[in-house]
């Protein structure tokens, strides 16, 4: 062989390099079997900083054809190139990868979603959390409690912390995490979930990683189109009073008024939930017990189920809905005062009431 000829395997070790180059995902791939290796945290943000190119927190537009083009052809076995997907392929792709993935519906893939498609090692946790929802929002906010030990309002990185080591005691998988892997495991949940990058997890948040079952509130006979039932109420009653004697009270109250806020507010943490309590409370707690009865979460729901008829009425007719929880809000706001401006602000800002007089 003549010196300076480029050998066989010279030759694929200059193309796999110029792969990984020209497409991003390639180099997370196994040589033998064409298969995504699964990712490490730190290889699983190094694909998000990629992808997510302007730093606004979502893969969008032109970088979520550019993700959906480079995911494919890196693990094509016939390592075909992202420029093999046509502009037919890719739209039908984006549509079933959207459909699949994109959880709010809003277009974009958030860091989450993305973490329930690549291979990472941490994603067990995801799943086994996604295979084995919570029965309620009451189970939710016992778990919340039990883990929010200084009583912050978040759940902060050692809290975190705690609540992993027991879930992968709960998954039988304790055995297999060190400490520092505990830790990185910890850190890649915060960078997954922690939405406003503040270190912590609030409530909405959590929520994402601790899922429930179904939201019972989003169910269309509370929405008006059927007439609510005495069954339907019952049902309701049932669900939310976990210990049967008769009331919704602290978690249980605290499930059920989490359920309602996130009708109307995606986005909240423990004081947003106190102060929505507050404001439904004194509207709709006639007895002042601190507690829901079986009446007055019959006006809840019927408030609920009515403005969920106008509402649909008025979008058929091409008019702005009206917020479903406007009328207890109302009394909420009445029985207010508007004596502290905070408050005001919130229940106004978030369930888009008028002003009242008391």
């Amino acid at each position: 062989m003549a010196a300076g000829t480029i050998t066989d395997i010279d030759y694929q070790r200059k193309m796999n390099s110029q792969e990984k180059c020209n497409n991003f995902m390639r180099q997370f791939r196994d040589d033998e079997s064409r298969e995504l290796k699964k990712l490490t945290a730190n290889q699983f943000m190094e694909v998000w900083s990629h992808y997510d190119a302007d730093g606004n927190g979502y893969i969008e537009g032109s970088e979520l054809d550019g993700f959906l083009k480079e995911f494919v052809s890196s693990v094509n076995a016939n390592d075909a190139g992202p420029e093999s997907v046509s502009d037919t392929m890719l739209a039908e792709l984006k549509e079933c990868f959207m459909e699949a993935y994109d959880d709010n519906q809003d277009g974009k893939i958030e860091i989450r979603e993305l973490a329930q498609l690549l291979p990472m090692e941490e994603n067990f946790l995801l799943l086994f959390r996604f295979d084995n929802p919570l029965e309620s929002s009451v189970e939710f906010m016992k778990i919340w409690k039990a883990y929010d030990k200084d009583n912050s309002g978040y759940i902060e990185a050692d809290e975190l912390k705690n609540f992993l080591r027991d879930l992968l005691k709960e998954a039988k998988k304790d055995q297999d995490v060190s400490e520092d892997k505990l830790i990185e495991y910890t850190d890649t949940m915060l960078q997954v979930f922690d939405q406003n990058k503040d270190g912590k997890l609030q409530l909405s948040e959590m929520a994402k990683l601790l899922p429930v079952k179904e939201n019972f509130l989003c169910r269309s006979v509370f929405k008006g189109a059927s007439k609510l039932t005495k069954e339907d109420i019952e049902r309701v009653f049932a669900l939310y009073d976990r210990d049967n004697n008769g009331t919704i009270e602290n978690e249980e109250l605290n499930g059920f008024l989490k359920d309602l806020l996130e009708l109307v507010k995606k986005d909240y943490d423990a004081l947003d939930l106190q102060e929505f309590q507050d404001a439904i409370m004194r509207g709709c707690d006639f007895n002042k017990d601190g507690k829901i009865n079986k009446k007055e979460l019959t006006m809840i729901l019927l408030a609920l189920a009515k403005h969920g008829a106008e509402d649909e009425m008025q979008t058929g007719m091409g008019l702005a809905a009206n917020n479903p929880l406007a009328e207890i809000a109302t009394m909420g706001i009445k029985a207010l005062k508007l004596q502290k401006l905070r408050v005001r602000h919130f229940v106004n800002r978030t369930l888009g009431t008028t002003n009242s007089t008391s």
